[in-house]
């Protein structure tokens, strides 16, 4: 299974009162993430993969450890874990080498924009997210 990895940089602003990055910022950590992963990598060259919208459908957040601010970036390791016929789960953790800060996940459903619905994913959407995906996972690939 391959990972996307995305190196996080930390913002002095990320933190909170108390001195390390606020829950609610890792969110904007999983986005990042999430956008290099399936916009930046994805099918280029006039396909229309990803190319239309996504909406947020849920997240899922397990807060492992503190993450206080410093200069060098963070890493998060994002992989498919669930492909369906209109949503795909992406599993993350937010980490360094030696330790794990935050492990999360977020069902992601395709989204026609024009039409303001939700939309099945394509078969060379699905064939590209195969190549993330962690077949150790239960209901890993759905039909």
């Amino acid at each position: 299974m391959t990972r996307h990895i995305y190196s996080c940089p930390l913002r002095w602003s990320d933190m909170d009162a108390f001195g390390h990055v606020n829950n609610v910022v890792f969110l904007r950590y999983l986005e990042e993430a999430r956008i290099d992963f399936m916009f930046r990598l994805a099918p280029g060259d006039g396909s229309p993969s990803f190319s239309g919208g996504s909406v947020v459908a849920r997240h899922e957040i397990d807060y492992v450890r503190p993450l206080v601010h410093r200069h060098e970036p963070v890493t998060i390791e994002s992989w498919v874990t669930k492909i369906g016929a209109a949503s795909l789960t992406i599993a993350y953790e937010v980490k360094d080498p030696d330790q794990v800060y935050v492990r999360a996940s977020t069902i992601v459903v395709p989204f026609d924009l024009e039409a303001q619905r939700p939309r099945r994913i394509s078969a060379e959407e699905k064939s590209f997210l195969q190549e993330y995906m962690d077949d150790s996972a239960p209901g890993a690939l759905a039909a």
